[in-house]
């Protein structure tokens, strides 16, 4: 069984049994709140993304990248806009697929490894919202350059990534314990610690990889912001461990 899908079997399982945050799809009232201009989303755990970086988004065609969960693209599609969802979780894609049809929208959902090459055709789509995600898996560059294959000319790429930090320390977050990079493919004594915390396999990646792995792919930076943990002693330090970040081809 490959990594990616032990992770996709370990975040199902985390919607079924954990009440996991990112695998709760929006209410029926939030969702008649975006369709009267009421909104927030979020790439990272607690700031939301400001509603500049998307622009007018009617009639765009947009791709929720590793996005499922019911979360955001219910709400692109209130504003009007043309979506597809991928992600390789069963769950996620389940919960895509209920609120579509209780809300009677249409959505494009795939099923799909974002590891490979992402099953759209050149210049599919105006925006990609890609969630905090790629540390779930090992090389983040080429998952870039399939980004700015897949969007038009003057497109929008829109990332949550996390920093090296959270991999840096230990289960209480109060002392530095492991060494860069972050690999339970490579280190046995990752794997373990990701084992005891049931994290699935989980990557650290340095912002060269990230964000030079944007600039590299041919995508111009416009804005970055960063966030915290959320909860936790890091996010209590008032510690940035993701950033968001906004880019154009």
């Amino acid at each position: 069984m490959s990594y990616q899908d032990i992770n996709a079997a370990t975040i199902d399982r985390w919607i079924k049994e954990e009440d996991w945050e990112w695998g709760k799809a929006i209410s029926h009232e939030e969702y008649i709140k975006a369709l009267n201009g009421e909104w927030d989303v979020k790439l990272t755990p607690v700031k939301f993304v400001p509603h500049e970086w998307f622009g007018d988004l009617k009639a765009k065609k947009l791709l929720g990248l590793a996005s499922g969960g019911g979360q955001q693209i219910p709400v692109f599609t209130a504003l009007g806009a043309e979506c597809t969802v991928l992600d390789y979780s069963d769950m996620q894609l389940e919960n895509e697929r209920m609120v579509a049809e209780r809300e009677n929208y249409k959505v494009n959902i795939v099923k799909a490894d974002m590891t490979k090459s992402l099953p759209f055709k050149d210049e599919s789509f105006d925006i990609i919202f890609h969630p905090v995600s790629n540390c779930y898996i090992e090389s983040v560059e080429p998952v870039f350059k399939e980004c700015y294959r897949i969007l038009k000319k003057g497109g929008i790429l829109l990332c949550g990534l996390g920093t090296e930090i959270n991999y840096l320390v230990d289960e209480n977050e109060e002392k530095i314990v492991f060494s860069m990079p972050f690999n339970p493919l490579k280190s046995e004594k990752h794997k373990e610690f990701l084992k005891k915390l049931d994290s699935g396999y989980q990557f650290s990646h340095t912002l060269s990889e990230q964000v030079g792995g944007q600039l590299k792919a041919g995508f111009i930076l416009t804005n970055i912001e960063d966030d915290t943990n959320g909860a936790g002693r890091l996010h209590e330090m008032n510690i940035s461990t993701y950033i968001m970040t906004r880019a154009i081809k």
